[in-house]
């Protein structure tokens, strides 16, 4: 998972949940890149009803997993609102009082969303360049699956918003109902970490599906999901896709040996 920051986890001696600190993590224009990618809109003609909507269900459910949500995701959502508000408003009928209206409310969040993609994209380049040679991925490491699914390319490694994206599916697809009490009693995150490394022990990958069995309560798809996000931060996995529409798979981002498993009493 691409990774621009720091990405804590800590405990809160007095509730006993965990809370996922992102520090000068992903940011909400690089939320707002994912949902244009992601509904293939143009950055030029941003459908706001849709994607505010959809802003405010991502922050819904990053709270939900507890992950520490900075205040400018709250002032771009208030952005999002004010500025939806403002294309809602009907056009002037006196053609004089139209031609002296202000630019598209949209205008200067495209402005934005185009000067930081240019950076993003800047940055990436350089930070490629860095890692040649050092952190790409050989073939050998492929597993066959991934390998067949896109021969001519690499796996890219997947960012924060898209294994949002891709948890939400998991929790959609097993609804409430249907979840049983097999893992109701309390786990901790560091017991999903170690298990999802005995997952990988001897593998070069592992579908990103298969850590979400079916009939395991929300509490501990959650916990599965956070020891993810953490397995990252400790640079333990590395989570990639073969394209764009294609399956997501955790990979070792270690060799054997090299590293050790968390304490499960921490």
């Amino acid at each position: 998972m691409s990774n621009g920051g720091n990405l804590d986890l800590y405990q809160d001696e007095e509730s006993s949940s965990y809370t996922v600190k992102l520090e000068v993590f992903e940011g909400p224009l690089d939320l707002l890149l994912h949902l244009i990618r992601k509904n293939e809109v143009d950055i030029y003609d941003i459908p706001l009803s849709i994607i505010t909507k959809e802003y405010l269900e991502y922050i819904k459910m990053m709270k939900e997993l507890n992950l520490e949500i900075a205040g400018e995701f709250l002032v771009m959502a208030s952005t999002l609102i004010q500025i939806k508000s403002k294309t809602l408003l009907p056009t002037p009928a006196d053609e004089d009082a139209a031609e002296e209206e202000e630019e598209d409310p949209r205008a200067e969040l495209v402005r934005r969303l185009l000067e930081y993609q240019k950076y993003k994209d800047a940055a990436l380049s350089l930070t490629g360049r860095d890692m040649l040679g050092r952190d790409t991925y050989a073939r050998s490491f492929i597993s066959p699956e991934l390998a067949e699914m896109l021969p001519e390319e690499e796996p890219v490694e997947v960012e924060l918003f898209e294994l949002i994206e891709a948890f939400r599916k998991v929790l959609d697809r097993v609804s409430e109902e249907s979840f049983h009490e097999v893992g109701a009693e309390s786990i901790t995150i560091a017991e999903r970490i170690n298990e999802i490394l005995s997952l990988l022990e001897g593998k070069e990958s592992l579908l990103f599906d298969e850590l979400f069995p079916e009939h395991f309560n929300r509490d501990f798809l959650i916990a599965t999901f956070l020891a993810v996000l953490e397995l990252c931060k400790l640079k333990m996995v590395k989570v990639v896709q073969a394209n764009r529409y294609g399956s997501i798979w955790i990979q070792p981002a270690v060799m054997e040996g090299e590293g050790s498993l968390v304490d499960a009493e921490s």
